[in-house]
Order: C-alpha cells, then sequence, then structure tokens
C-alpha cells in the first residue's frame, strides 16, 4: 500500500512564504511524476505545479516566478516552496504522485494541507 502524507502550511501575511512538504510511504512502487493541486473555497480543484521523476517543472501561469516545486528522490518527498504569497493564494493544497511497478500505475492523493494568505 502507498499513501502521501502532508506537512507544512498554515496562515500567512501577503508577501510571506510558506513550504509545504508531501512524503510518500511504501515499498515495491517507484515514483513517476508528483504535482502540487489547490482547491478554493466555491472553485474547483486546479493544477498548481508538477514535476517528473527526472526533475522536469512545470507550473501554473498564477503562480511562476513565486512558487518552486522540488523532489527528494532519497526522500520520496516533493516540496512547494511558495514565496510571495497573495491573498488569491488561500485555499487547501493537495499533493499527489503516481506510482509504478510493472503492468500497475496507481494514483494517490495527499490529505490536504489549509494555506490561508491574509491581506
Amino acid at each position: 500500500q502507498v499513501q502521501l502524507v502532508q506537512s507544512g502550511g498554515g496562515l500567512v501575511q501577503a508577501g510571506g512564504s510558506l513550504r509545504l512538504s508531501c512524503a510518500a510511504s511504501g515499498s515495491g512502487f517507484s515514483i513517476n511524476t508528483m504535482a502540487w493541486h489547490r482547491q478554493a473555497p466555491g472553485k474547483q480543484r486546479e493544477l498548481v505545479a508538477t514535476i517528473t521523476s527526472g526533475g522536469t517543472t512545470n507550473y501554473a501561469d498564477s503562480v511562476k516566478g513565486r512558487f518552486t516545486i522540488s523532489r527528494d528522490n532519497a526522500k520520496n518527498t516533493v516540496y512547494l516552496q511558495m514565496n510571495s504569497l497573495k491573498p488569491e493564494d488561500t485555499a487547501v493544497y493537495y499533493c499527489n504522485a503516481e506510482f509504478l511497478r510493472p503492468g500497475v500505475s496507481v494514483t494517490r492523493w495527499g490529505q490536504g494541507t489549509q494555506v490561508t494568505v491574509s491581506s
């Protein structure tokens, strides 16, 4: 069984920074792409950033230049460094990852963590 456990988040003033972490656990799988998504109240969940196993990253236009996704493959952990935070970044943030083994692909989500940016 594989799972993702998130940490980090909280309340910060506009212009501040936060870092989210998401650690994968389980055996017998390799981890392919990892990603961060967010869902603001009354809105659909949106993709924030992705990172492949080789380290290629992509970002939503709304966070480019402010957020950085990274991963530590030795720790099976993905991070989201969020700088210059804005009130519109307020949302529940979720990580997800694709776990692979021969003939099997499984996607799992973290439990979600609240990020609140005050103006």
